[in-house]
């Protein structure tokens, strides 16, 4: 069975009335270009320009919302190329035939909508996946995939990407982020962002192994805390030489707190020498989060927080596969206390932003739109990863725009490693937002020209300025 055409009017407003402004809102914002302030997109592929391997490797691997559910249908991970498992012709083909066979699974789902915009719009595939298509659109998409039009380049320019940035470990040289500055032929932003988390976790195993490698990177003796901290502002300034604008964050809580130097310079010993206890080493986690913001205030490094994951839920995939394969889970979150002596210090500071993610909604309206309607530094971080569907992006803007409106948000997130997937993501919220300010327009809330501005600065000016792009852009 061939499918129709994706249709025009998808996910804007059923009342026609209302979705003739949709339509107009949307079809001023539809082609602008895409800034992604946040993502997983290895810069080695656009660095060296490889081209794309084979179609599962491409769309399903990197795309844990993809392979999540095929494993909660039985199907085994290591069948599908997770955790970097390297899968030949044979091993890839019957990957993509998992998803195709289990393509109904998908049916309502955010996957399904992101996945059909790019067969459609990018690969030009009009047919349903299912058992009996599986090889021809696999071929399909091999064959396209194998163009020189379709390298990782060229598909920065074909999906007209401004800014796109990278998730990176503070230790990394950054050296393909520095061969894209260098290349006069290249002129899109592709920026670093610096991920330090897991040095920031002294009650990790690997801790001292972590901050040893911190010390021959910076240059810095680790073996004392103040020459930790150091070795941390060493990296940030390097991550800022080469086009950084924020630093990411993701732990258990934001629970925060300030140690006196003496009690931070015990609890470090003792964490270098493996007595330090929980207690001990959660508390100096909390610390470093508020040295986080205090290096930010300095360096002016985006800082952005996004708690509220347990992370490797599932013991014997963690140690078959590794992190980042499916098994973080959601977990409540508090905002409110755990940041007041964060924000207490810094929340008034001029230099200093801080953007709230989350992946438990209930804290939308009841603390994240409250403390980004009074501190200066702090914006409503856009719905994210569980999250980014058209039904949670609805009550997003809903809880959030009555406290703050649209200019104390950071704009469309795409928080993805599937590349392909990036402008069916944009899109869906661009015509999300178009549906939102329709439906303001038509109750007589929101004049139609007031809309056509806010649609055209949620993708253009609020990310811009949330995430602070304007710094070093013409370097």
């Amino acid at each position: 069975m061939v499918t129709s055409a994706l249709h025009p009017d998808r996910l804007l407003p059923a009342d026609p009335g209302t979705r003739q402004i949709a339509r107009e809102l949307y079809g001023s914002v539809q082609d602008l270009p895409i800034i992604s302030p946040h993502g997983h997109v290895p810069p080695e592929w656009l660095a060296q320009d490889t081209p794309f391997k084979d179609p599962t490797s491409l769309l399903l691997s990197p795309d844990h919302y993809i392979f999540r559910m095929l494993h909660a249908a039985g199907v085994p991970l290591a069948e599908l190329g997770v955790g970097g498992a390297e899968l030949d012709e044979a091993g890839a083909r019957r990957a993509w035939a998992h998803l195709c066979e289990h393509w109904h699974l998908f049916l309502g789902t955010p996957v399904r909508y992101w996945l059909e915009d790019e067969l459609v719009g990018i690969f030009g595939f009009t047919q349903t996946l299912s058992a009996k298509t599986a090889d021809a659109s696999y071929d399909r998409i091999a064959e396209v995939i194998a163009g020189d039009n379709f390298r990782p380049r060229a598909l920065m320019d074909q999906f007209d990407i401004s800014v796109l940035a990278t998730t990176d470990d503070p230790c990394d040289d950054l050296r393909h982020h520095a061969a894209l500055a260098a290349d006069d032929t290249f002129d899109r932003r592709v920026l670093p962002t610096f991920r330090p988390d897991k040095y920031l976790e002294p009650g990790r195993t690997d801790f001292v192994d972590l901050v040893a490698r911190l010390a021959e990177v910076s240059g810095e003796d680790t073996g004392s805390y103040a020459g930790y901290v150091r070795a941390l502002e060493n990296r940030r300034r390097y991550f800022v030489e080469h086009g950084a604008v924020s630093s990411d964050h993701s732990h258990a809580d934001v629970v925060t707190l300030t140690l006196e130097e003496s009690e931070a310079s015990r609890i470090y010993a003792g964490a270098l020498a493996g007595t330090a206890t929980e207690e001990e080493t959660t508390a100096l986690r909390r610390h470093m989060l508020v040295e986080m913001a205090r290096m930010a205030t300095e360096d002016g490094l985006v800082m952005t927080l996004h708690p509220g994951s347990y992370r490797n839920h599932h013991e014997p995939t963690l140690e078959a596969h590794g992190p980042d394969t499916g098994h973080d889970i959601p977990i409540q979150m508090e905002f409110t206390r755990g940041l007041q002596p964060l924000l207490s210090r810094f929340g008034t500071v001029e230099q200093f932003r801080l953007i709230l993610f989350t992946l438990d909604e209930t804290v939308f309206s009841r603390e994240i739109a409250p403390l980004a309607g009074f501190y200066p530094s702090v914006y409503a971080g856009a719905p994210w990863w569980f999250l980014d569907a058209p039904e949670a992006i609805g009550r997003y803007r809903s809880a959030v725009t009555d406290t703050i409106g649209f200019y104390r948000t950071s704009g469309f997130i795409d928080d993805t490693r599937a590349f392909c997937s990036i402008p069916a993501r944009h899109d869906m919220s661009r015509r999300l937002d178009s549906g939102f300010l329709a439906r303001l327009v038509a109750d007589h809330r929101l004049r139609e020209e007031d809309a056509h501005q806010i649609a055209t600065d949620l993708v253009t000016t609020i990310p811009s300025a949330a995430f602070n792009l304007s710094r070093g852009s013409a370097s």
